[in-house]
């Protein structure tokens, strides 16, 4: 059998498997969901590793659910199909498979044609508060000016392409996708084994462009810190205030009806010089972040949420805190009250090549680790756009950090029980 004809067949075979295991999963999914929480109910107060997120309801999970999970995947997939509707297939058996497994439905349990694809590596294992985020790329909807899947005139007018940044070294095989699929849970295996089934479930429709993990310490209720030892997060909008939400994370009736209630994500890799940042000393540091290492607290503050003085100068009139300080240039007062919400996770690749951006420009092996940034908007260009332009030419940080992947997705509002993620931009 020639390569070709091998190709066809396993596409043909999969193409039946996505229609025919749907209607069963879907059942299933929500006959595990019920039952677990039942038990969690019957059972008392559960460890918070066997708690369970919802998958269906107005929005997504990942994106608002708190307290945010110390794990993550994020892949982002490319399509191998020209068959608008292969990808509704896709999206429904996505859209179940999902369910199940957020539901704490790894296989046991299951019928013969889920146990049959998969892996087997959380049998034993609680859901650990997995959620499961999907997005779709700009390239879903055009790519090299063609229309692929006569989307274009339903992309979002807020959906656009990120500019180029300056500073920025992106590389091409980590930035894009035309879908993506984060995975978030309080164990690693549980996070990966998701992004993994959905990959295995989509073989032949999608390939795995890009892909990153990342991870933060359990803070026991504290902001995590991030490698650079410095708290991350501290003014987010708060996820428990609904118009704090809906201002800043939500999309509105400005949108097209099928994002009505989703969210837009920038997920940019962010390389740290993390040997070149040890050797600054540590009044070097507090100035470049603004804030004090220990505390947390704004520089001239005592407490982390302090509100930021940014007039304050010192006895030889020098701002207190810098002017090219990174929470000074980030603050929603330097950036007309733009905010956006972070869910940024370390990440740690091992090591690799690198060239230093900044004098010494030292060469060599170093550590390929540092931030993979993430965050949720109402409008990328009033968000994440309006705030790291400035940022990209000023910050102070730029020292240490250069930006090597990226990728810009539209994540629908959450998906209803007998629906599919993203099904009115479908229909």
């Amino acid at each position: 059998m020639d390569n070709d004809h091998k190709r066809s067949s396993l596409q043909s075979s999969r193409r039946g498997f996505l229609v025919a295991a749907g209607g069963a999963v879907a059942g299933g999914s929500l006959v595990a969901r019920s039952a677990s929480a039942a038990a969690s109910v019957e059972a008392g107060p559960a460890p918070a590793q066997n708690k369970v997120e919802p998958f269906f309801g107005p929005h997504q999970g990942g994106i608002a659910t708190a307290p945010t999970q110390i794990q993550t995947y994020f892949a982002a997939f490319d399509l191998q199909t020209d068959k608008l509707d292969d990808i509704v297939a896709l999206l429904r058996r996505w859209t179940q498979t999902a369910a199940r497994l957020a539901s704490g439905g790894a296989a046991a349990g299951q019928p013969a044609s889920v146990l049959a694809y998969d892996s087997g590596e959380t049998l034993d294992l609680p859901a650990s508060r997995l959620t499961i985020t999907f997005g779709f790329g700009p390239t879903l909807f055009e790519k090299d000016g063609k229309d692929r899947y006569g989307l274009k005139s339903k992309r979002a007018e807020a959906f656009i392409d990120l500019p180029r940044f300056a500073g920025e070294q992106l590389v091409e095989g980590q930035t894009g996708g035309d879908i993506s699929v984060q995975a978030c849970s309080d164990d690693p295996q549980v996070a990966f084994h998701a992004v993994r089934q959905l990959a295995h479930v989509g073989e032949g429709f999608v390939s795995i462009r890009w892909a990153q993990s990342g991870f933060f310490a359990n803070s026991a209720g504290k902001t995590p810190r991030n490698l650079m030892g410095f708290k991350d997060g501290t003014f987010n909008p708060p996820v428990s205030s609904p118009e704090a939400m809906e201002k800043f994370v939500w999309v509105g009736g400005e949108g097209p009806e099928w994002m009505r209630g989703g969210s837009y994500v920038v997920a940019r890799r962010i390389r740290i010089a993390l040997q070149h940042w040890d050797r600054m000393d540590l009044g070097f540091q507090q100035a470049t972040i603004g804030r004090s290492k220990y505390s947390g607290a704004p520089l001239g503050a005592k407490n982390e949420s302090d509100p930021f003085d940014f007039a304050a100068v010192d006895k030889d009139g020098n701002s207190v805190i810098p002017l090219n300080a990174h929470v000074r240039l980030a603050a929603p007062a330097s950036n007309d009250g733009a905010q956006i919400l972070r869910r940024g996770y370390s990440y740690n690749n091992g090591v690799s090549f690198t060239a230093e951006r900044w004098p010494p420009w030292r060469q060599g092996i170093e550590y390929d680790a540092g931030t993979f940034f993430i965050c949720y908007q109402r409008d990328p260009r009033t968000g994440f756009i309006k705030i790291f332009d400035t940022l990209s030419k000023i910050d102070a940080l730029n020292q240490f950090a250069t930006h090597v992947g990226s990728g810009i997705f539209a994540c629908p509002p959450g998906a209803q029980p007998g629906g599919y993620i993203g099904d009115k931009l479908f229909a």
